[in-house]
């Protein structure tokens, strides 16, 4: 396995000479946080720690705040990502990114912003497969796939297979047969993931998203109906894109270190 690309930097660092013995401790422990006045207390450390990029909810925040915080996490550990964030506060972001030659990609779909001045993530050999049952779905999905892919893994989509059109389930399966671990997004009753652990051989994280109406609309009775499945699956909250993405990557990293 190679190195995480942080944790590299810090060993060349403390090599050269150009940071000290308890300073390349501190970063190694994964320890660094950033203050920014009574804003916000920013894990600068938490690539290293934990092997995820740091990501920033943009939902909820005043948009001078996120851009301060996504700018700063840029210059300290090299790269950020926020999620839910408004395509107006994107534009912003891109223009005070650009100032200081930070890369800025918007994904509008996932709503999720990729800011960074280091190279594109190399793959480290793992697959993730991601399916939805309906294009309401793919939001969040996409959210996933983008933090997966932010986490050195190889991504697969098949976006609108679910049961109510069950036939479309197989060639989606067929043509992600080597995927890792798998993502299923899924709204209204929730079906779709049961359905593909009772078919695949490796683990299934199923994602309740918040379409459908009536009783236990809103993702409510896809999260029931994932609890209660008769296959094995893990279940994360309802539209809860960046958690499946992230467990994903993870299981996938492992899998390809125990193949290593």
């Amino acid at each position: 396995m190679n190195p995480h690309l942080v944790l590299r930097d810090v060993l060349n660092a403390y090599k050269s000479g150009d940071i000290s013995l308890k300073s390349a401790e501190e970063k190694i422990q994964g320890l660094q946080i950033e203050e920014l006045g009574e804003i916000a207390r920013i894990d600068t450390g938490r690539g290293v720690r934990c092997g995820m990029p740091e990501v920033v909810l943009g939902e909820g925040k005043d948009r001078d705040h996120l851009i301060e915080i996504i700018l700063t996490l840029v210059r300290k550990s090299g790269k950020c990502i926020a999620t839910r964030v408004p395509e107006d506060v994107s534009e912003e972001i891109a223009k005070a990114a650009a100032e200081e030659d930070f890369s800025c990609e918007y994904h509008p779909n996932a709503r999720t912003l990729v800011a960074s001045r280091l190279p594109s993530p190399s793959l480290h050999g793992g697959t993730v497969g991601i399916l939805t049952a309906g294009t309401s779905d793919i939001r969040v999905a996409e959210e996933a796939r983008i933090i997966a892919e932010e986490m050195g893994c190889r991504v697969v989509t098949a976006y609108d297979v679910g049961a109510a059109g069950i036939h479309r389930l197989f060639p989606a399966i067929g043509m992600m047969q080597d995927a890792d671990v798998y993502i299923v997004a899924a709204g209204r009753e929730g079906t779709l993931p049961s359905v593909v652990a009772g078919l695949v051989s490796r683990p299934v994280i199923g994602v309740p998203v918040s379409t459908g109406y009536g009783y236990m609309g809103h993702g409510e009775a896809a999260l029931a109906s994932m609890l209660q499945s008769c296959s094995v699956i893990a279940v994360v909250n309802i539209d809860a894109g960046f958690t499946a993405g992230a467990f994903a990557a993870q299981i996938a990293r492992g899998t390809q270190n125990e193949e290593d």
